[in-house]
């Protein structure tokens, strides 16, 4: 029967923004699953978080808004996203998730964008 306290932590704690076609994502869930940690899973393509929780992860990430997107995709550039003001990077990846990049961790000590892996140790 499993336990309801998974290594001590309480689960729901812990949740990944995952990308399951991202090696970064994939081994990042490795990593929170190795250290006995069962998140959830949130497919964030799928699931999107909203505007207001974007900024809330970033800002609890401590880092800003441009670190938090992707600029090698395509759609930033068709965008014109390159001189794009905070509120305007946020607006254009809450209505296209792709441009966010991953993933981000969310555990009881904090919150990080893993990029790379080995931020998240450090809210583990």
């Amino acid at each position: 029967m499993a336990s309801a306290n998974v290594g001590g932590r309480r689960p729901g704690a812990f949740v990944i923004y995952h990308n399951p076609r991202c090696s970064t994502s994939r081994k990042t869930l490795e990593l929170l699953r190795d250290n006995g940690i069962e998140p959830t899973v949130i497919q964030y393509l799928k699931t999107p978080p909203s505007r207001a929780e974007l900024a809330t992860m970033i800002r609890d990430a401590g880092i800003d808004v441009r670190t938090a997107v992707r600029k090698r995709e395509s759609l930033y550039d068709e965008l014109g996203l390159a001189d794009a003001s905070d509120d305007e990077l946020l607006d254009a990846m809450a209505e296209h998730p792709i441009l966010i990049e991953r993933p981000f961790v969310v555990t009881p000590k904090g919150t990080r964008l893993a990029r790379p892996i080995d931020n998240v140790r450090e809210i583990l």
